[in-house]
This record gives structure tokens, sequence and C-alpha cells, in this order.
């Protein structure tokens, strides 16, 4: 009886596993894989370019449309394509950081979609902004003044 019962057991065991090996190949719906999902600037001067590039590819099988893309602060405007995105085409979302504000910084865009697998991601930028150039005020020192 028991061992009746075990090899009952063991069946049961390889049918469940050949039902997961022969699963779907494809996920169903859009899906959202982005290359990078953090950016860091290293140390950069005050005022440069703080525009960096974000891309990502639908590899679902349904159109992939991005419904919301919000920054945590006002210093970082995100923008992207606000049409649907084909199976197997890729995209670019650009964020831009305001580099006039010196010091550390770790800023986060939260993107939403309609992707199956992860409906929002959280993009990272981090670096550092050099504080602003001194400003020069012309001197007289050594120079006699005319009265």
């Amino acid at each position: 009886m028991k061992k009746r019962i075990l090899s009952l057991l063991l069946g049961a065991l390889a049918i469940g596993a050949r039902a997961q090996s022969n699963g779907p190949s494809s996920p169903k719906g859009p899906v959202i894989t982005f290359q990078s999902q953090e950016h860091d600037y290293g140390t950069i001067p005050f005022g440069a370019n703080g525009d960096c590039e974000f891309t990502y590819t639908n590899t679902g099988n349904d159109f992939l449309i991005i419904t919301s893309c919000k920054s945590s602060c006002g210093c970082v405007v995100p923008r992207y394509d606000k049409n649907p995105l084909a199976p197997g085409k890729s995209a670019v979302m650009q964020v831009r950081y305001d580099t006039r504000r010196p010091g550390p910084f770790t800023k986060s865009v939260t993107v939403e979609s309609n992707a199956t697998n992860t409906p929002i991601v959280v993009l990272r930028i981090k670096g550092q902004v050099l504080p602003a150039p001194a400003e020069v005020v012309p001197t007289n020192r050594g120079i006699p003044l005319e009265r």
C-alpha cells in the first residue's frame, strides 16, 4: 500500500513538473523592459547639461502604453512618447535634472504603464553638482583713485 501511494505521488509530481515546463513561451500582454533603471551623472559642473535617457523595449505581445510619468520633485522633468509602443519596439524616455542646484542629489521618476510584468517602474538618477563659480568682482587695489 505504501509503495502504491508513493508511486501515485511521484507520478503526480512528474506530471506537474512537465506541465510547468510546457507553459507559454512568451508573456501575454505588454511587457516593459528597461536597459537600465539608474543613471549616475557623477560629479558635474554647476549649470551643466542635466539630460539623460532611459531606453525601454516592449518585450510582450501587445501594445505598451505609458499612462503616467511623475518625478519626485520639480527639479526633474521626464519626457516620453505618449503613443502606444508596438511589441518588439523600443523607445527613449528623456529625463532632465536642474543642475543649478549645487550638492549631491538622488531623485526618482515613477513610470506607470499597462505592462503585465511591472506596471510601476521607478527610475533613479543621482550625482553631485559642483558649487557655482565665484563671481569675480573688479577691485582697484594698487591703482590710485582720482579725486
